[in-house]
């Protein structure tokens, strides 16, 4: 549980991490920017560090006190930053290095998942194209190719038929990157987000083309937003219970988001969890923070209060 405070002199000297040099850059810039706009505006001591693998390295040296971490995907969110943070005994927003690192891989957090009997689609791993292949004849078309270890839908593919399986492989593969497939559900598209234990309330996603992808989450503007989402409260209680059990069963902790496709039959359908969501003028958290009374300002300083409670946890 976080440390609730309300003087900024308590944070000291912040570095919000932001960049990076991950397929999720610019997202991650713009996160960044909005996040350190915020905690200005409130008087924190917050600085701007675009990450290189040099300077994550010597944020200590260089006179910080706390990090906030906005680096979407690589290493940003599968437990190298964390890692490289503790060892300089700097606290740090979000997950851990063991909660990043399981999550990071949708394989392994489906497992876990699987292992407590959550709800989550059918997958594979896929080596080789021939993989793809079998996954094709075991799933059916159409189902997904993605990548195993990418947000922002970097790489994603709903393949419908043989033709596509080959060049879906590839473009996940990209230059090395682990590759999964996945039974394609056709349902409504939903997330719930995470604070400080918290489930916020959930928000449906309506967006123009085929899926929320790259296109539909941060650039177009006829993606549709339903926050609240408008099921039934029942199921808002249930999807609420649902993402704060996937949440804690990969060791995350602080904030973060869990995504669903929820069926035809109100099913929910466990799709993925992110460590470090997006903090654009498009994106979720924000959306969800405000529905539940939170100011983005107050978002970002609520998150920041979570890497207190690291701190002292430590």
């Amino acid at each position: 549980m976080r440390r609730r405070v309300t003087d900024p002199r308590r944070f000291g000297r912040v570095a919000v991490l932001m960049g990076g040099w991950s397929a999720e850059r610019q997202v991650s810039l713009w996160s960044g920017e909005a996040v350190l706009g915020a905690l200005i505006k409130r008087n924190v001591e917050a600085v701007g560090v675009d990450a290189t693998r040099d300077n994550i390295l010597g944020l200590r040296a260089a006179g910080f006190e706390r990090a906030f971490v906005i680096l979407h995907g690589g290493a940003g969110e599968d437990g190298t930053v964390q890692a490289a943070l503790e060892l300089q005994g700097l606290p740090y927003t979000g997950s851990g290095v063991a909660g990043s690192a399981v999550k990071m891989n949708k394989v392994t957090a489906k497992r876990v998942w699987l292992a407590e009997k959550l709800p989550t689609a059918p997958f594979a791993e896929l080596r080789s194209e021939a993989d793809a292949k079998a996954a094709a004849r075991k799933f059916g078309y159409p189902f997904v190719i993605k990548p195993a270890a990418e947000g922002s839908s970097v790489g994603v593919t709903i393949v419908r038929k043989p033709a596509q399986v080959a060049g879906a492989f590839k473009l996940a593969r990209g230059d090395g990157r682990a590759v999964m497939g996945e039974k394609f559900i056709k349902g409504a598209e939903m997330t719930v987000p995470v604070l400080d234990d918290e489930a916020l309330p959930s928000i449906r996603i309506v967006p123009a083309g085929e899926f929320y992808d790259y296109h539909a989450k941060y650039i177009a503007e006829d993606t549709q937003y339903h926050c609240p989402s408008g099921v039934p409260a029942a199921q808002e209680k249930k999807l609420r219970a649902l993402a704060l059990q996937a949440f804690r069963l990969v060791g995350a902790s602080g904030w973060g988001r869990v995504d669903f496709i929820v069926d035809k039959a109100g099913k929910p359908w466990l799709l993925e969890l992110n460590t470090v969501p997006g903090m654009t003028s498009h994106s979720l958290v924000p959306m969800a923070a405000k529905a539940a009374g939170m100011s983005f300002d107050e978002l970002c300083w609520a998150i920041l209060e979570t890497s207190l409670g690291e701190a002292d946890a430590r």
